[in-house]
């Protein structure tokens, strides 16, 4: 009796509060033992979701594993269910002890677990997993029970591998063990891979197949294959989706991909593929090369893209379902709209109406979705291609749905390039800055912004857009797509690569009437009101910072206003005493101790600016722009910084690590240009000229100079060559 007692379980009314698990450290010991030290690629997050999804659509169990233990009784009962069945009854006049209930009650749950099917192989297979998962034992021991537990489950995988609480003993031994154990669990799941993928449990370890046994990841996809969109439906069902998309955007190669779309083509695309040889690879052209296979034949391809329609149609009119967020959803719309436009550029004149008629019935059947489709690289291309080719009222449409997710969209690589496009085709300029640039030039918006390359590109876009400074040539590229149809060259626009050399594009009525520049002017004039006063607020800090300062310089050069209190902010921030207080500086002093014309980043900005721009290495020139003044900002430059005896300009060339060299020489040479935008160069500049002379051309402050070249400082020489311009 003295052996079971201290078993017992105590009453509810006798327990203390509940004891609080283990908080486990973010990188679990268990990584250390996995045989794939890969870590799981993510799915791309739509701009609608604000965070990752919390349920299972995006997740594996390793991440929970332990956790949802704790709640499944090692004997395979449920923890909560066998509690309340081994409760004592403490009411009065009970006269059955409680030693005896407790033994009734353990009678009762071991009966309970012998009924169960299977009921010893789950009990014998946990007791060897218990072993074989332990975060604490060697690779050699864990390779012995793995081969236990593997001798254990063969030849029963089926039988449970589809329980809630025997499912992980199998991904298990996926996770942990070899090739061999793998492939064959693979095979002993052969048949039944579309029944895993539906269910709550068995999904994960069809995802750890795919994922984890590249060898067998074909047959595995192949098996869905007639299922995806009908019979099971797998694209919309609730567990199978995700298995779906995480294959098609994560493991699949293009072959594969293009096996999976081929599902929305419908049946006698299915049965033409099965009996017929492609040629020229054709198969993988998508939807293009299956209508160039079906050559001459007009109702056929008319049959064709009905399927693909009814298809398309059936998932957009079932959003709850989730298929609308996947990417290969998109790639099915993308490639249907691009079929759809090689008919209307190439096609005879009724082919161009079946074609915009097509593509209308399209975008009103998905207009309200079009938010969450554009974080994948087709979904954007939808939307985009919709944006090019429609009118103005389906593009203030789609800016409408697309407003409440601006700051998400401009955060995300593929889906900023639809806010892009709309900046490039949209001629209503001032729906653009009240749908989008509103948005991006409110001060909290900037903040966020600026913080990450996707963010500072969207404001990069409002000012300098397609510039190859901030944009990668295949950027520019992708964003060139729409040109063709929004300039009314037909041929271009949407055109596959394999046929882009073939035809001659043609000139015909475009969708939009504004030139590009005319266009690009508006949308930066619409733009800098609100840039330029966050440069005014927070200028100061924002020049310390490397990315941060490549903004604030585009605001100060490409921008259209007033930028005087701007530059005042800029220029402020200079004149403190230099070089920076020696209690503030250190063997390696930070950002925010150093004075701003010790970083190097800020120092390349202020010379920027006063040589007027950037230096063009093509060119050996400087590119000067029309909206900003150097010679101006040369004069407050001397005002605010200088103040009444020059002792900080001074101080940067002669004291410290002279980082100010560079700088005063470029402002010399500004003065000496004279530039400043009118004609009377009187007044202002001659006597801010002579001010600036005067501070640098005393003997002490020349021989202090020179000092500084004999001690190995650079830029001495150019600075002394730019006081003798003044």
């Amino acid at each position: 009796m003295a052996t079971l007692a201290h078993k017992k379980r105590p009453a509810q009314s006798q327990k203390g509060p509940a004891s609080k698990k283990a908080k486990k450290s973010e990188t679990s010991t268990i990584e250390k033992f996995d045989s794939n030290p890969s870590k799981k690629a993510k799915r791309p997050i739509p701009v609608t979701v604000s965070s990752p999804p919390s349920d299972s659509e995006n997740t594996d169990d390793e991440g929970d594993l332990d956790d949802a233990e704790d709640d499944v009784g090692f004997d395979g009962e449920d923890a909560n269910e066998d509690e309340d069945a081994m409760q004592v009854d403490s009411k009065e006049g009970n006269k059955t002890s409680a030693r005896e209930s407790h033994l009734a009650q353990k009678a009762l749950q071991q009966s309970r677990k012998a009924a169960k099917p299977h009921s010893d192989l789950i009990t014998e297979a946990k007791r060897v997993w218990a072993l074989a998962r332990s975060q604490t034992i060697s690779a050699k021991e864990r390779k012995k029970h793995i081969t236990e537990l593997m001798n254990v489950v063969r030849g029963k995988v089926k039988l449970i591998v589809f329980k809630h609480d025997a499912s992980r003993i199998i991904q298990t031994l996926v996770k942990y063990g070899g090739k061999a154990e793998r492939e064959e669990i693979c095979e002993e799941l052969k048949g039944s891979y579309a029944d895993a993928a539906k269910n709550r449990y068995a999904k994960f370890l069809i995802l750890k197949l795919i994922r984890l046994l590249p060898t067998k990841r074909a047959n595995i996809l192949s098996s869905f294959h007639g299922q995806i969109l009908s019979h099971s439906r797998l694209l919309l069902h609730r567990e199978a989706s995700s298995v779906l998309a995480d294959a098609f955007e994560l493991y699949a190669n293009s072959s594969e991909r293009a096996d999976m779309v081929r599902e929305f083509y419908g049946k006698e695309v299915a049965l033409f593929f099965k009996t017929q040889e492609t040629d020229e690879g054709k198969s993988h052209k998508g939807l293009n090369g299956v209508l160039e296979l079906l050559g001459t034949d007009k109702e056929k391809k008319a049959r064709v893209l009905a399927a693909v329609r009814e298809n398309l149609g059936f998932i957009f009119n079932n959003p709850d379902k989730g298929a609308v967020r996947h990417a290969i959803v998109h790639s099915a719309t993308w490639e249907y709209l691009d079929a759809l436009a090689r008919m209307q550029d190439t096609g005879s004149e009724d082919d161009v109406k079946e074609a915009d008629k097509l593509r209308r019935d399209l975008f009103e059947n998905c207009t309200e979705l079009l938010p969450e489709m554009v974080h994948t690289k087709d979904g954007s291309r939808v939307v985009r291609e919709f944006l090019a080719r429609g009118n103005a009222k389906d593009r203030k449409t789609i800016l409408k749905t697309l407003k409440p997710h601006i700051e998400r969209i401009c955060l995300d690589d593929e889906a900023q390039m639809v806010l892009f496009t709309a900046m490039d085709v949209i001629d209503d300029t001032k729906l653009i800055q009240k749908s989008v640039t509103s948005t991006i030039t409110t001060p909290e918006t900037l903040s966020t912004l600026v913080k990450t390359p996707q963010g500072r590109r969207a404001i990069y876009y409002l000012l300098v857009p397609r510039s190859t400074r901030h944009f990668t040539i295949a950027q520019i590229r992708a964003l060139g797509e729409t040109d063709g149809a929004r300039d009314g060259i037909r041929g271009s626009g949407a055109k596959s690569k394999e046929k882009k050399d073939e035809e001659e594009p043609t000139t015909g009525e475009g969708t939009s009437k504004k030139s590009p520049a005319v266009r690009q002017e508006e949308v930066c004039r619409g733009a800098s009101e609100g840039l330029i006063s966050w440069v005014e607020k927070r200028g100061a800090e924002l020049v310390r910072e490397p990315a941060e300062s490549l903004v604030v310089l585009e605001i100060m050069l490409r921008a259209d206003g007033n930028k005087t209190s701007a530059s005042q902010t800029l220029l402020k921030a200079l004149a403190t005493p230099y070089p920076a207080s020696s209690d503030a500086s250190s063997s390696s002093p930070s950002s925010s101790s150093q004075h701003p014309i010790d970083l190097p980043h800020t120092s390349r900005l202020y010379k920027t600016l006063l040589q007027g721009g950037h230096f063009n290495h093509s060119l050996k020139a400087i590119d000067n722009s029309d909206k900003w003044d150097p010679v101006a900002f040369a004069l407050d430059f001397v005002k605010t910084v200088g103040g009444e005896d020059g002792a900080v300009i001074k101080d940067m060339c002669t004291k410290g690590e002279r980082n100010g060299t560079f700088v005063v020489a470029e402002l010399c040479g500004a003065l000496a240009v004279g530039r400043s935008g009118g004609a009377d160069e009187s007044t202002s500049v001659k006597e801010i000229r002579e001010r600036l002379r005067g501070w640098l051309s005393t003997p002490e402050i020349r021989k202090a100079i020179e000092e500084g070249e004999k001690n190995g400082a650079r830029g001495t020489k150019v600075l002394l060559d730019a006081i003798g311009t003044l």
